[in-house]
């Protein structure tokens, strides 16, 4: 089997030109055999009706007498390679000296029954009926089809000549054709076993003379190296970003411990270290959890578990759950739910994305500001909206928002008790329900979110 694609062109072109050649040699055989035998039956039946017309003629100067009649016609007649024949019906008057062959005088007597053109594989003769003087006579004009048949040879051995030729010309013109539009293909393949991991910057080139399908081959590959690119990216940040938040809580525990087992406290410290260790493992095990939920997702590993339940009830829930924390921080948290709005969809994951919001506009609402909940029916489609009138957000930073790990400002600080993590949590989830969240805010405006889920 041809591996190479080159050598697979070629051939597949070779294969069809011969094809088409023969096809072609076949055809203008047949179409010049029959314009040869054409033109061979219109000269006969001109010869045929002259000679004819020139036997009434004599016939009527000879009294009659047929005989010496077809004798002066052939006498005049100027023949080359045809035989004129004159019958009165089965007895031969007369015909041209060439008609020596008996075979010849065999058709001309087959013939002489059937009037027009008449086709033997031998010879082709035209049959023309007159009377003259009360009785029928026949003439008719019989040619061979030995000239035909030379011609057509002498055609045959030009084609059998030719076609060798041309079918060898086709495939070095085929192979060089093949070689020079795939040029542009090489060069991309040798392009991209370039690339590694330390050079997905660099995209494939292929050429201004490229074929327009192998420019948006090119054009595909170098997209999907930007995306790996964007992906490695996206991976180193977040292994140096999830590297990060764990180190600060680690290196607490530790220097804790550390403190804690350097000489003998008593049992208030003991509990107090014990105390703050907890409280930071707390939070290593609330990244650790988000982290694997989002890397499940990644993966498609997350089942939704659907099920029908009322969404204003969750999200009157989550206020009350939220209220403590909004209390704490001096935030006034109010929750407007529409009336009955049943859902299909998996409930856990769902309160776990109103928390979230609830929870991300609690922090970032200074202390006398509000923060409110609602819920609306929009057609097809249901809206949760979060809203605060917290310092809101730069436009600069809105496009980053749903980024894991990102902070776009000094309120989203780890000392609020965040990890980034909550809005990138927030948009997996509307997605895994084929929604959407979007974001309105300005600074000193407040912000909204909005997840929009189809019923």
């Amino acid at each position: 089997m041809i591996k190479s694609l080159r050598a697979r062109l070629t051939v597949w072109y070779l294969a069809f030109f011969s094809l088409l050649l023969l096809l072609f040699s076949v055809v203008l055989h047949h179409l010049v055999e029959r314009a040869l035998e054409r033109r061979l039956d219109e000269s006969l039946t001109v010869e045929a009706n002259t000679a004819s017309a020139l036997l009434a003629d004599e016939f009527h100067e000879m009294n009659g007498d047929a005989a010496v009649a077809a004798s002066e016609v052939l006498a005049d007649l100027r023949l080359s390679g045809t035989t004129v024949a004159f019958l009165d019906g089965p007895r031969v008057l007369g015909a041209s000296t060439t008609m020596a062959s008996r075979e010849l005088l065999d058709f001309v007597r087959g013939a002489a029954g059937a009037p027009g053109i008449v086709r033997q594989p031998e010879a082709h003769a035209a049959v023309v009926g007159q009377r003259l003087g009360g009785r029928e006579y026949v003439t008719i004009a019989v040619e061979p089809l030995d000239e035909i048949a030379a011609d057509l040879a002498l055609l045959r051995r030009v084609m059998m000549l030719t076609l060798p030729l041309a079918i060898a010309l086709a495939g070095i013109g085929g192979y060089w054709l093949t070689r020079r539009n795939l040029a542009p293909l090489a060069s991309m393949a040798a392009q991209a076993h370039r690339i590694t991991h330390s050079s997905l910057e660099t995209r494939l080139d292929a050429g201004p003379a490229a074929a327009e399908e192998l420019s948006t081959l090119s054009a595909s590959f170098n997209e999907l190296l930007a995306r790996l690119a964007q992906s490695f990216e996206n991976m180193r940040r977040f292994v140096g970003d999830a590297s990060h938040e764990l180190r600060t809580p680690i290196s607490i525990i530790r220097g804790e411990a550390d403190v804690a087992l350097a000489q003998e406290r008593g049992a208030a410290e003991y509990k107090q270290a014990l105390a703050l260790v907890l409280d930071e493992s707390r939070r290593i095990s609330r990244l650790l959890d988000d982290l694997l939920n989002l890397a499940r997702a990644d993966a498609g590993r997350v089942k939704l578990r659907a099920e029908e339940f009322y969404l204003n009830e969750l999200l009157a829930e989550c206020c009350r759950s939220a209220q403590p924390a909004a209390g704490a921080r001096g935030v006034t948290l109010a929750c407007a739910p529409e009336g009955d709005l049943a859902f299909r969809g998996d409930e856990e994951l769902l309160r776990r994305m109103v928390m979230n919001l609830i929870d991300n506009a609690i922090r970032y609402t200074p202390a006398g500001g509000r923060v409110t909940a609602s819920l609306a029916s929009r057609g097809a489609d249901v809206a949760i909206r979060i809203t605060d009138t917290g310092a809101g957000i730069a436009p600069d930073v809105i496009p980053h928002l749903f980024e894991r790990f990102y902070r776009g400002d000094k309120a989203r600080s780890r000392q609020d008790g965040g990890f980034g993590l909550g809005l990138a949590i927030v948009k997996w989830i509307a997605e895994s329900h084929h929604g959407a969240v979007e974001v309105a805010s300005a600074p000193g405006a407040g912000s909204a979110f909005t997840v929009t889920l189809p019923r």
